[in-house]
């Protein structure tokens, strides 16, 4: 925090940018192209930091705890928007996945004012949401400096819980304040100080890679197909009678029926039809290997 804020990499100003006022739109469009381009090698350069960090929240949902965003403006934003998209794609249950945002729910359309230097709301965050040392909890800033989102990962440290700290500068007072620091350095932006470019499509893709591995390596796939997603819509209908087609080699038919037959659920509608069997010993099958599909498919009968 002893650093001068206009000194952050993510505040410095990029001479190369100096005139884009004068730019026509295929040059802004070319020069915002060539920007984002930088990105995924500055995550490429961050897996040493980050690959921990994965395996340590897997650990955490694994022995039964949550994962929680926590974040403020733009960087809490797409926290939310990972956290929003778990349920639907891996049919987490309510509360697995959550995201804080300061300034709460209105932040999300709009800016709070103060919201993220309120460090007493920051630590009150770890207790409303009783946060103990099964959870794992990620601050995003990507300053590394919000004091809202130090405040909580401090407090959700003192309770024992995983902590990560996303950012992107260097030797960032959040990643001090982490266990598993994460620094994306993805360096000046285009607009000097919008964070919600290079360093906010940094973060969506770090975010992406914990979520995404996070589920995968707890089952919640089969190979690359989304066996646990949600069906709530045509769209999903048609992709889950596809998968079990794929999966099973049945007609459209025979997966429609069975999914119909298992309420819904892909994995169940699998299980009925490769082993033959009924929806309540599908659902005990599932049930005896946590869920993980491929290891009750490559069981013996």
């Amino acid at each position: 925090m002893t650093e001068a804020f206009d000194q952050l990499l993510t505040e410095q100003v990029d001479n190369r940018y100096a005139a884009i006022d004068t730019a026509s739109v295929a040059e802004l469009a070319g020069l915002m192209n060539n920007a984002d381009d930088t990105v995924p090698g500055a995550v490429r350069a961050a897996l040493p930091q980050i690959v921990p960090a994965i395996e340590g929240v897997i650990a955490r949902l694994a022995g039964g705890g949550r994962l929680l965003y926590v974040g403020a403006g733009s960087a809490g934003r797409i926290g939310v928007l990972d956290a929003a998209e778990c349920p639907p794609t891996f049919n987490t249950p309510p509360g697995l996945v959550q995201a804080v945002l300061a300034g709460g729910d209105g932040a999300l359309h709009s800016a709070v004012e103060g919201a993220e230097d309120d460090t007493e709301a920051g630590a009150a965050f770890v207790v409303e949401h009783g946060v103990t040392g099964v959870d794992a909890v990620i601050g995003i800033a990507a300053s590394g400096r919000t004091p809202f989102v130090l405040a909580a990962v401090r407090a959700a440290r003192q309770r024992g819980a995983l902590t990560v700290g996303l950012s992107c500068n260097q030797d960032a007072a959040l990643s001090a304040e982490s266990e598993f620091p994460i620094e994306v350095l993805v360096g000046p932006e285009l607009v000097a100080g919008s964070t919600r470019l290079k360093a906010g499509t940094a973060q969506k893709l770090v975010l992406n890679m914990i979520s995404t591995i996070a589920m995968v390596r707890l089952g919640k796939t089969y190979g690359n197909l989304m066996v646990d997603l949600r069906v709530t819509n045509a769209k999903l209908r048609d992709r889950a009678v596809g998968m079990i087609e794929r999966i099973t080699g049945a007609s459209r038919a025979a997966a429609e029926a069975a999914l119909d037959a298992a309420d819904l659920d892909v994995k169940t509608a699998i299980v009925i039809i490769d082993r033959q069997s009924t929806v309540d010993d599908a659902v005990r099958r599932l049930a005896a290997h946590d869920g993980r599909l491929r290891e009750v498919l490559e069981a013996s009968a």
